[in-house]
């Protein structure tokens, strides 16, 4: 009696039935030149089957930051759209964080509202009293430690673990604390420091020098982890649409180092 698979997907299908098969003749055999043709071509890579590449990777993480910088310019000449931009750029981070599969139409739209939000902030800064060329320090600063990191990763001296990943979420939930009551005691007049416990010191030593430093530490780590995450799908063969996943997480790391070196900045400039 023939034998059958309980698959539907076999055994709906004559050919892949053990008695279908008498009678079968095998058409169209290929000649010797054409196999000799199939073996002789080359083997698929992860662009022909949409697989993540560096190469698409570093594409997609070039088209957000190009659209970030378009915002930025229009942010910096319009900086009323900063607050508008900051909530809207929020509540996009939001989705996208939650969302299951990458988005590059909302990962495009998250990369304008930042610039927009980067853009008015750093207007706002330099136009600020003793602040001329802050804007310009923070930039060289940020690029200057986002090529460093990147530089110490692929030559392998830097790498993410699990001990220093665990240290790290500490630290972030820390720091998060911290920002928190940092901003009620400014909001509620407790702390009447323009930047609240960031404008103390600590034996003589700024309090924004320290906490700058500090995290500048954790969001090098970020990136360090944010790399990490490129070179797992790039080695698992992850769908190229993730290279999304990847611009959004490089950028939200970036602006958050290239915003804390503006405020540090800011805050040294102006205890001179």
């Amino acid at each position: 009696m023939a034998r059958s698979s309980s698959n539907p997907a076999f055994s709906r299908n004559p050919a892949f039935s053990t008695g279908a098969t008498k009678g079968l003749q095998v058409a169209n055999a290929p000649t010797a030149e054409q196999l000799d043709e199939m073996y002789g071509r080359p083997s698929a890579t992860a662009a022909d089957t949409e697989r993540m590449t560096y190469e698409n990777t570093i594409t997609k993480i070039v088209i957000a930051f190009v659209v970030l910088l378009a915002g930025a310019a229009l942010g910096w000449v319009v900086p009323v759209l900063a607050i508008p931009a900051a909530i809207a750029g929020f509540v996009l981070a939001l989705v996208l964080i939650f969302k299951k599969k990458p988005s590059a139409p909302l990962t495009l739209a998250y990369s304008a509202m930042q610039g927009l939000f980067v853009g008015g902030i750093s207007a706002i800064f330099e136009a600020m009293p003793n602040m001329e060329g802050v804007v310009s320090q923070a930039v060289i600063a940020t690029l200057v430690i986002v090529g460093v990191v990147l530089a110490l990763f692929r030559s392998g001296k830097i790498r993410a673990s699990k001990r220093a990943t665990k240290i790290f979420l500490i630290a972030m939930v820390g720091y998060a604390v911290f920002s928190l009551i940092n901003i009620g005691l400014i909001v509620f007049g407790a702390n009447t420091d323009p930047w609240g416990l960031r404008g103390g010191e600590i034996f003589g030593i700024p309090v924004a020098l320290l906490i700058g430093v500090f995290v500048v530490l954790m969001a090098s780590y970020s990136l360090v982890l944010d790399f990490d995450s490129v070179q797992q799908g790039v080695r698992q063969g992850a769908p190229a649409a993730f290279g999304w996943a990847a611009a959004f997480g490089i950028m939200m790391t970036v602006v958050w180092l290239y915003l804390e070196l503006l405020r540090m900045l800011a805050i040294l400039r102006g205890g001179e």
